[in-house]
């Protein structure tokens, strides 16, 4: 997952500096995975899945209000662990914006958004992973 992880980043910082607007697409589909190889990375750090368990980005669309089913994220991702409530909040924003980024005409400003989102993301689990002796190689740093 660490490899991924840096690959994602530097197609990230890649197409930061060719320009947001020319690579919504490549923004769109590296946040999404690699928002999803950090969640597996730190979840197999603790131990709370095991090493070979995949998790999907489907999994995080947003539930509606009001679902009288337990979202499809709380069904696939049976454990608990820290800040779990931000980053799903986070996932389910990466998760909106991903088909839009990646097949849509997407504005800037909600390029914008979907950056700024995973901003926080990236740096709420590169800290949760320092915090349990992982340090992730971050080309924009």
């Amino acid at each position: 997952h660490l490899a991924k992880i840096k690959e994602h980043l530097q197609e990230l910082k890649d197409a930061l500096a060719i320009g947001i607007e020319c690579r919504s697409a490549t923004i769109g589909f590296n946040t999404s995975a690699c928002a999803i190889d950090f969640l597996e990375t730190y979840l197999h750090k603790i131990g709370k899945i095991p090493i070979g368990a995949q998790i999907k980005h489907d999994w995080f669309k947003r539930p509606k209000t009001g679902q009288k089913i337990m979202p499809l994220a709380e069904r696939k991702l049976r454990v608990d662990f820290p800040n779990k409530g931000e980053i799903l909040e986070l996932l389910y924003s990466l998760e909106e914006s991903r088909n839009k980024l990646i097949y849509g005409n997407a504005t800037k400003g909600e390029i914008k958004q979907t950056i700024d989102a995973f901003q926080k993301y990236k740096e709420l689990l590169k800290k949760m992973l320092e915090e349990e002796g992982e340090e992730i190689e971050d080309p924009n740093n």
